[in-house]
């Protein structure tokens, strides 16, 4: 059997087994040994085990259930609700300063917890209720919630950029670095839209009350007093000084990926000890339950994926892929766009990290021999799966904003996301038209790469 026609049985089977609603590790690990059997030596098998160890012996992975945890300890005390409500406060004279403040919260939390679902759980069981009480729409509240959710992917520590990291072989510092200005870029993006649309729902509502009579919680403004702000600071201020402390080592070069994230565990811990009275063994056992389900679902992902990625090598498969695609001598930006193309289809049916894992051994050889600098593409690769998690159908964080907000409907979340859709296709096009976006503050803090 020709290598094209094992690569495209390698492929089909592995999405008929995901489609049918196999677990993505088992869906990988089982096509990669059912593979092995078929096609490769017999005492191939032997070695599973030795492979999975070998591939998972990273010291970056070692920062994943770390992040992991200190993602859990935040996102499992009453950070997420305090750190909202300070932000609301201060911003509060500002036109659409309650859907701002629901951003700004996203991208703060996020660069916290590093985690999308987490995000839009804790800032949104707070904010969408918050906003709909003061008259925004609920499709306009759920889109900015489940927008700002997608930053926990790209603003640092996200566990997505630590396998890109991994399976494209770039220095995670760096990459961390990246997204830093990108996601400063997304958050002043989002913001705009926030306070632009915030301006047409109260002109509307000004409107209907003046000509019907009709009055809407837009009308009403809230007065929050110098000592009401005051009071809220000292429970937020530990957790942004934690962030800028945690940010600081890493990117002065103090710690590796893998210190920074056991030192911002422990102080996350002993942040929710201090601030929420959180260190009773009852009261840590969710963090620690948490931290070890998801971390153990995701190294047996990352596991299987390298696996998976080995019975691809050696079956010629990727090489053989990547061949192919050079050979269509395509212009290196109609290359890029038809594999931002493919990212973006796969987003409709796969999470992030799979998708990293399964298409890196493929796409990364051609873009590479194209002249992109994999950094670079490695945020605008993010920014597109960010895309995935807020379009149908699998769109993970509008489920959790029916889970939140079950009496939003699922028609009206998607409405509300769309605009940010637009807005994310927009920094794609600006990193793509300035990739120093991307570029600059690792070569300013790093200097150039090697």
């Amino acid at each position: 059997m020709s290598t094209a026609a094992i690569g495209l049985l390698y492929g089909a089977g592995t999405l008929g087994l995901m489609l049918i609603g196999m677990p993505i590790a088992f869906a990988l690990g089982g096509i990669a040994v059912l593979f092995m059997f078929g096609f490769m030596p017999a005492s191939a098998l032997d070695t599973v085990t030795q492979n999975v160890y070998e591939e998972m012996a990273s010291i970056t992975l070692l920062s994943i259930p770390l992040f992991i945890l200190k993602g859990a300890a935040i996102g499992r005390s009453r950070a997420g609700g305090d750190l909202y409500a300070a932000i609301h406060a201060w911003l509060g004279r500002v036109p659409g300063g309650l859907g701002i403040a629901n951003v700004f919260a996203c991208a703060l939390f996020a660069a916290m917890a590093g985690s999308s679902p987490a995000t839009c759980s804790a800032i949104g069981s707070a904010g969408i209720p918050e906003m709909r009480a003061r008259g925004y729409s609920p499709g306009f509240a759920a889109g900015i919630i489940a927008a700002g959710g997608t930053l926990g992917i790209l603003l640092p520590p996200s566990i997505t950029m630590i396998l890109y990291a991994v399976a494209a072989q770039v220095s995670l510092g760096r990459l961390f670095l990246a997204g830093v200005l990108p996601g400063l870029l997304l958050v002043g993006l989002f913001c705009s839209y926030a306070a632009w649309q915030f301006s047409r729902e109260r002109s509307a509502a000004l409107l209907a009350f003046q000509r019907d009579g009709v009055h809407s919680a837009h009308l009403d403004q809230h007065r929050w007093s110098l000592a009401e702000k005051t009071r809220m600071l000292p429970r937020v201020l530990p957790f942004v000084t934690l962030l800028l402390g945690v940010m600081g080592a890493l990117y002065g070069g103090y710690a590796t990926p893998s210190e920074t994230a056991g030192l911002g565990a422990i102080l996350a811990l002993l942040l929710v000890a201090a601030v929420y009275g959180v260190w009773r063994p009852a009261q840590l056992a969710p963090i620690l339950e948490v931290t070890l389900r998801e971390s153990t679902m995701l190294m047996f992902i990352v596991g299987m994926s390298l696996l998976y990625a080995y019975v691809m090598s050696y079956l010629q498969i990727s090489q053989g892929a990547a061949e192919w695609i050079v050979a269509l001598h395509l212009s290196r930006w109609v290359l890029l766009a038809a594999v931002l193309l493919l990212v973006v289809v796969l987003g409709f049916f796969l999470p992030p990290v799979s998708i990293i894992l399964m298409t890196a051994p493929i796409l990364l050889p051609p873009l590479k021999a194209a002249g992109f600098d994999l950094i670079w593409f490695g945020i605008v690769m993010t920014i597109v799966m960010e895309m995935g998690l807020i379009h149908p159908p699998v769109g993970l964080n509008l489920f959790v904003i029916r889970n939140i907000a079950p009496d939003i409907p699922l028609g009206a979340v998607i409405r509300g996301v769309l605009p940010f859709v637009a807005l994310m296709l927009l920094a794609v096009l600006i990193l793509c038209l300035l990739p120093a976006c991307a570029t600059w503050l690792p070569v300013a803090l790093l200097g150039a790469a090697a």
